[in-house]
């Protein structure tokens, strides 16, 4: 039998203030909860257009902030005296590519000088981890360190092993080391982390448009067929942001979109609300399955009737 993957969980800072960049979705407000829980001072700037309003009810202070004023963000979290930041949440970068986006996030000086070199000169591709390593690098001129929002919240990795009632049949598991290669290529030269397949042949990928269009694309191709969706972390992956992640929304598009199969990568995937997630896959007869970065299933056990 194959031994469980072992997941590192790694420790938290021990400052008494925190600092959160929010962006779209709940995996932000989950983080906010947690340190909360913890006993954190939590001071939380929610990029405009992107977060919810509800983390103001969270944190000990909020402030909405623009996608493109780094120098602004800097002084807050120096102002109020954070040296330790987390990020959290979906940031759509769709948005830089929109007619008239340099005029409309009209971007501070210190955004500028960051990224003259990427969106001016175009010396610089603009991937997303290019892009997001830029930002870290940025605040870290400023005195101001990055670290994972699983620091703080560990238990939202998922662990290893088949999640639902059940597994993937004989023709999903083809499907999922097929597509499992194709993610992690896709991941390897930062394009995105999510494919689905039907057949061993792809469907869709990720790009920029993020996962849940890319489900929903492939389901316009299938037409009600069921296929299989993989989303891997990159090989590279920086757990400091972009971390693959899953919750219910996932589950709704890839029912509307008949999908049947879900396969993610353990200890480095983020599962919000596991249990509400699981019992509606359960309901529905989705698999879930959570393999090994290697992509290596765990041992086949009997299924849940």
């Amino acid at each position: 039998m194959q031994p469980a993957l072992q997941i590192r969980r790694p420790q938290a800072a021990r400052s008494g203030k925190i600092g959160l960049l929010a962006g779209w979705g709940r995996y932000p407000l989950i983080v906010a909860e947690a340190l909360a829980q913890q006993g954190y001072q939590t001071y939380c700037l929610g990029v405009k257009g992107h977060a919810d309003p509800a983390l103001a009810t969270i944190c000990d202070d909020f402030q909405w902030v623009g996608l493109a004023k780094l120098g602004r963000a800097i002084s807050y979290f120096r102002r109020h005296g954070v040296r330790d930041v987390t990020m959290a949440g979906k940031i759509h970068k769709a948005v830089l590519f929109h007619p008239w986006a340099l005029l409309t996030h009209l971007p501070d000086w210190r955004t500028v000088c960051r990224f003259y070199q990427h969106f001016v000169l175009m010396r610089h591709d603009r991937k997303d981890d290019t892009l997001l390593l830029a930002v870290v690098k940025e605040f870290a001129r400023g005195g101001i360190v990055f670290a994972p929002a699983t620091n703080y919240a560990p238990k939202l990795l998922v662990d290893y092993g088949n999640l639902t009632r059940r597994h993937p049949s004989a023709t999903e598991r083809k499907d999922v080391e097929f597509g499992w290669k194709l993610a992690k290529e896709l991941g390897r030269l930062d394009v995105g982390q999510s494919v689905a397949v039907r057949g061993r042949a792809a469907l869709a990928v990720e790009a920029m448009e993020g996962t849940d269009a890319c489900i929903r694309r492939a389901g316009q191709l299938c037409r009600g067929s069921a296929f299989t969706v993989v989303k891997v972390a990159k090989p590279q992956q920086d757990m400091r942001f972009d971390v693959p992640t899953i919750g219910m929304g996932t589950l709704e598009v890839m029912i509307q979109s008949g999908a049947r199969c879900l396969a993610i990568e353990a200890g480095r995937t983020v599962l919000l609300d596991e249990p509400q997630v699981i019992r509606y896959a359960d309901e529905h007869r989705i698999a879930i399955v959570s393999l090994t970065p290697l992509g290596e299933y765990p041992p086949e056990a009997p299924q849940q009737s």
